[in-house]
């Protein structure tokens, strides 16, 4: 049912829409930039600004009055995309030592996923890391920082592990956080990406994914540390 609402909407977003002759210069932004993030979701960074135009109901030209580029259109979407839904208290919520990790990693991914479980975001991700466009490599750069480091600080704290003042932070800690985030997002590529059914209660299966990472995590966290 959620594939043929998905696929019907689709089908009316791709609609030309009547020519913009009044809006003001903000508005017309807005909706070139709307516009734009739909189109580039389902055809990818190679669809033709031509062809945006006409969804819109605008002159080619009247585009680039607006956007000098077609990547400055691109890193507006990226701003307006990512970065704006991007929540600043996720990096404190990790950090926060009165709850145990595995809450704050359950809280975070539940957030997390109400932000990004969407069809625009999903699509545009996955066409930026095939066309190599930037957006992935940058966004992923801010989850690095602010998220999976972090959180493996976190974890060497709680299982008392030697600091990373002492240790530095290793690839091998990293890539085991960046498992969890794969998995979840994971969901979001099988609904997007593929058009399989999910499961309705993302909460629960996000529940049941950090509980049973941070199950196996500690073992796994100190065999690390003692590793030579």
């Amino acid at each position: 049912m959620a594939t043929k609402t998905a696929s019907r909407s689709r089908q009316v977003a791709k609609k030309p829409v009547a020519r913009r002759k009044n809006l003001c210069a903000a508005d017309r932004e807005k909706v070139i930039l709307e516009t734009a993030i739909r189109f580039f979701a389902e055809h990818g960074f190679e669809g033709q600004t031509r062809e945006l135009a006409k969804r819109i109901g605008i002159t080619h030209s009247a585009i680039y009055r607006h956007f000098p580029s077609k990547e400055a259109l691109i890193e507006r979407v990226y701003e307006h995309v990512y970065l704006g839904r991007w929540q600043d208290h996720w990096a404190a919520l990790i950090k926060d030592r009165s709850r145990p990790l595995e809450a704050r990693l359950a809280q975070f991914y539940r957030e997390y996923a109400a932000c990004i479980f969407d069809y625009d975001w999903v699509r545009i991700f996955v066409y930026s890391g095939l066309k190599s466009f930037g957006i992935t490599g940058r966004y992923l750069a801010i989850v690095s920082e602010k998220i999976i480091v972090p959180a493996v600080i976190e974890a060497r704290k709680e299982l008392n592990l030697p600091s990373p003042a002492r240790v530095p932070v290793t690839q091998r800690e990293t890539e085991l956080f960046w498992g969890l985030h794969g998995r979840i997002f994971y969901i979001a590529i099988r609904k997007f990406v593929y058009a399989m059914p999910v499961p309705e209660k993302l909460d629960d299966i996000i529940e049941d994914a950090t509980r049973e990472f941070m199950a196996g995590a500690p073992h796994v966290l100190r065999r690390i540390a003692t590793a030579k």
